[in-house]
């Protein structure tokens, strides 16, 4: 059973839903770019093409990482990135932290 985000962990889903200032999920079903952008502790970042979890009418994409993405213990941010027709934007960001191995 796993409680937390280890170092070198795979299949790990990272989950984000894109929302407005007032906390209301935004309708994303017309991006045609969706990414999550990870910066690590050393301050580096990684971007990855996310997926919808559903059919985007809820904000929510996600991406699971893949071998080498999780290289780095310590405090990790993670952040979306949108692009539709009308344009591209950014959210907030999350923190979440990447757990030493025994």
């Amino acid at each position: 059973m796993t409680c937390g985000i280890h170092l070198n962990d795979i299949g790990t889903q990272f989950r984000v839903t894109v929302q407005d200032c007032n906390s209301t999920a935004i309708n994303i079903s017309d991006a045609t770019e969706t990414y999550i952008i990870f910066k690590k502790p050393d301050g580096s970042t990684v971007t990855k093409t996310a997926t919808f979890l559903t059919d985007g009418t809820d904000g929510k994409i996600r991406y699971t990482a893949a071998s080498g993405d999780l290289d780095t213990v310590g405090s990790w941010k993670i952040q979306s990135y949108i692009v539709t027709p009308s344009g591209s934007w950014h959210s907030e960001f999350e923190t979440f932290k990447v757990l030493r191995n025994l």
